[in-house]
């Protein structure tokens, strides 16, 4: 197996980066209308159920794009057993990068809370979803190239 050139894995960033744009927008769409519609003025609500729900219903959407269109050529063999060992890794990871969103979201409330920035604004808290975003989607796409569709290394067949 010959390892991953800069190349390869820039590029590899940046269609991950693209693709995640729809997971991105699943999440914060989903966020504002729960933290807006469903739980208007609560804080649990809005800062820690809305943002768990909208972040698993975005990995689900991200992980189909990155089984399917990101990493295809990674998957040895596709298959519902496939799919679904793929979807269990990938979730794992992404529960690992939802927590390091929600204490970066946290932080960022946290910190306009006590300068008095953006009180009162109801995209507030999509707002700081999005700051802890930056953060979770670095964790994840590594998580991606190096654990979850890391390279497999291919049966070398040898001539007799």
């Amino acid at each position: 197996m010959q390892p991953r050139t800069k190349k390869e894995i820039f590029t590899k960033f940046i269609m991950f980066a693209l693709t995640s744009s729809a997971g991105t927008v699943v999440d914060l769409g989903l966020h504002w209308a729960l933290s807006t519609y469903v739980f208007q003025g609560n804080y649990w609500g809005s800062f820690w159920i809305a943002p768990t729900v909208s972040f698993e219903v975005a990995a689900l959407v991200n992980f189909i794009i990155a089984y399917f269109f990101v990493w295809k050529e990674r998957i040895s063999q596709r298959s519902v057993r496939s799919f679904f060992r793929h979807f269990a890794a990938y979730n794992a990871a992404t529960i690992g990068g939802y927590l390091i969103k929600f204490v970066a979201m946290q932080g960022f409330h946290f910190l306009f809370v006590s300068f008095g920035w953006m009180q009162d604004w109801s995209l507030e808290p999509v707002l700081c979803n999005l700051l802890g975003l930056c953060f979770s989607g670095a964790f994840n796409f590594v998580m991606s190239e190096f654990v979850i569709f890391g390279k497999t290394k291919k049966k070398e067949v040898e001539d007799d």
